[in-house]
Order: C-alpha cells, then sequence, then structure tokens
C-alpha cells in the first residue's frame, strides 16, 4: 500500500506538496483529490509512465488520458488554443470542464491514445494545483478507478480500486462535485459535448453559441 498523508483540501502543507513533487518527478504515481473526483496522476510528458497508468486503470491503449495543467499557460505549452477555447478558459477555469484541443508535439502520443488531441483542464483544487505549480508539469489526470467502475469520490474508495499500485495517496476528505467533468471536443465544428457534467450544455452555449451533444450509446 502506498504512504498516505492527510491534506488541507483549502491550504495543503508545503511538505506534503513538496513530497508529491518529488514522487512524480522521480517518476512516482500518486492518488489526488480534485474538485470533481480523485484522480491518479503522474508526469504527463514522460511515456514510460503513462503506460504505468493504463496497466493499473486497466484501461484500453487506445482510449486518451486527460490532462491536469495549472492554467491557460501551461495549456498552451501542450496544445493549439483556438480564440473560442481562450473564451472557456476565462470562463470555466479552474473548474469541471474539459477541453479537448489539437496537441502540440510536446504531448506523448501514449497520453492521447495514439490520437493527435488532448484533454486539457484545470481542476478548482488547491491540492493539484499547488502540485502542478511545484513541479512545472502537467499530471495525468484520469480517475482513480479500474477501467469501467464507479468514479472515486473518497480517499478510501480510490484506494480500494488502484491503491496497491500507487507511492502517495493525499487524503482531502470527500470530493465536492462528486462527478466527473464535463467534456467538450473544440476540434469539431461546431464543438461537440461528448460528456455532460457539472458545465452545463447550456452554459457552454452561452460562451459558444452553437454546440452538439454526442448521444450517449
Amino acid at each position: 500500500m502506498p504512504k498516505i498523508v492527510r491534506v488541507n483540501p483549502e491550504k495543503p502543507d508545503p511538505k506534503t506538496v513538496d513530497l508529491a513533487t518529488k514522487i512524480i518527478k522521480e517518476g512516482g504515481i500518486i492518488i489526488y483529490p480534485t474538485d470533481t473526483v480523485y484522480g491518479i496522476g503522474t508526469n504527463a510528458l514522460k511515456p514510460q509512465i503513462i503506460l504505468k497508468i493504463f496497466k493499473i486503470k486497466r484501461r484500453p491503449l487506445n482510449e486518451a488520458l486527460p490532462i491536469a495543467v495549472s492554467g491557460l499557460n501551461m495549456a498552451n505549452e501542450l496544445a493549439f488554443i483556438p480564440k473560442n477555447a481562450r473564451e472557456l478558459i476565462r470562463r470555466f477555469w479552474p473548474g469541471a470542464l474539459t477541453i479537448i484541443l489539437r496537441k502540440k508535439p510536446i504531448v506523448p502520443r501514449e497520453a492521447t491514445g495514439g490520437g493527435n488531441c488532448v484533454g486539457l483542464r484545470a481542476p478548482n483544487h488547491p491540492v493539484p494545483i499547488a502540485i502542478i505549480k511545484k513541479c512545472d508539469l502537467p499530471l495525468i489526470a484520469t480517475s482513480a478507478n479500474k477501467h469501467g467502475e464507479p468514479n472515486p469520490v473518497t480517499a478510501g474508495e480510490a484506494l480500494r480500486q488502484v491503491g496497491e499500485n500507487v507511492d502517495l495517496c493525499l487524503d482531502a476528505g470527500r470530493t465536492e462535485i462528486q462527478r466527473p467533468s464535463t467534456v467538450l471536443d473544440l476540434t469539431k465544428s461546431p464543438p461537440v459535448v461528448l460528456r455532460i457534467g457539472p458545465i452545463s450544455v447550456g452554459a457552454i452555449k452561452k460562451v459558444l453559441g452553437e454546440v452538439r451533444v454526442q448521444p450517449i450509446s
């Protein structure tokens, strides 16, 4: 089992942030809280470590992993940010909106399921933001569960599913929103909502105008 550390969700202890940073920079994997659900993450720029996440989650390699960033500046390093994306970022980041964009070469194809697009979001939670800023690295931001299993909203739920394969678990109590982020594909015209979450289709339409919703299969 990993080292488990309680962390203040509003003001994480700098020593805890330093510990998480050290583990990530050394190629380790952590469970961490976000505003939506608990995530399992590592350095999003290292292909071999990313592949470990797929193995832990039993996730098909062709299904892309979302990436957490600290904000617009880091997002701009990873993807091409069109005007409509900047408007969404100004309105909804940090927050529960994952935006799919054309990736830049720095993003490993292992993270994108072999594709040319990447899903980015800035979590509205002090813990991951502090870690990302301290690392100066984007984090894999997939949910800390086995593929197809319920999304964890507590550290305990995450530990039961993937705990034996990670190095550190940061326990900040139950997540606030307790449901995954809205996912919006801006590489399509008009943009397509792939998953409806806390950010409503109506709220997105107020920013973008026309938006399609992918039918549930």
